[in-house]
């Protein structure tokens, strides 16, 4: 159990950081004026210029892209920093899983929609690079490996304690029964009591407001009678 726990973070760490290495790798491949360009994920993330047959074109940063590189680089981070600290390895998937999914949406997505081209001249086609599926890829197996290595965790530390503790699904499942048994014991108001209520609420609303208004308006007043002393 013990060793399927540190394979689990071994393969965390292992997709992280390749998912961190393949946004140095291309993204998008633009075709422009017959020529191709290739785009890495930290030129899309970052900016940067970038040669053409027109000449150097400097691209504008993409915010997604950027949001998405800094999850990942928080993911492959915290999956190192895990097999020293325990507190930090439930950050690793919950980054991870975070940056797939934009990753995903944006992989699903047209190339125009997250990607500034305008600077290039004559462009006539833009496509993703596979590698870019293959970042969205690592990403969800480092979420998928970091939360199964959570769980063994949590198992062999319920197995240890001899069942003093209770297993994250355990926890979870009392946590909704408790949620439901307290929700039952709601009394609900009738008709009659919300509209009584609602228009004391709006009352009140307007005699707050009404007064709000008039020491508004007198120190107004005030204000003008000040400064033509």
């Amino acid at each position: 159990m013990k060793a399927m726990n540190m394979a689990c973070r071994v393969l965390t760490a292992v997709f992280g950081v390749g998912a961190l290495v393949l946004f140095f790798l291309n993204f998008v491949q633009i075709t422009a004026g017959g020529e191709l360009v290739d785009l890495t994920g930290s030129q899309l993330a970052f900016g940067g210029s970038v040669a053409t047959a027109a000449g150097t074109v400097k691209l504008a940063k993409s915010a997604h892209l950027l949001f998405c590189f800094i999850l990942t680089a928080f993911a492959a981070v915290m999956s190192l920093l895990g097999f020293k600290f325990k507190n930090s390895r439930i950050a690793a998937p919950v980054f991870g899983l975070g940056a797939g999914i934009y990753m995903l949406v944006i992989s699903l997505s047209s190339v125009g929609q997250f990607v500034d081209y305008r600077p290039i001249a004559g462009v006539s086609h833009l496509s993703y690079f596979l590698n870019i599926y293959l970042c969205m890829g690592a990403l969800l197996l480092c979420a998928a490996a970091g939360f199964a290595a959570l769980l063994i965790a949590d198992h062999i530390s319920v197995l240890e304690s001899r069942g003093a503790k209770k297993t994250i699904p355990q926890r979870v499942k009392q946590f909704f029964r408790e949620y439901k048994s307290e929700i039952k014991k709601i009394v609900w108001p009738g008709p009659r009591s919300v509209v009584k209520n609602t228009l004391i609420v709006l009352v009140m609303c307007l005699i707050v407001g009404a007064f709000i208004w008039l020491l508004d308006l007198g120190l107004g007043k005030l204000l003008e009678v000040i400064l033509k002393i």
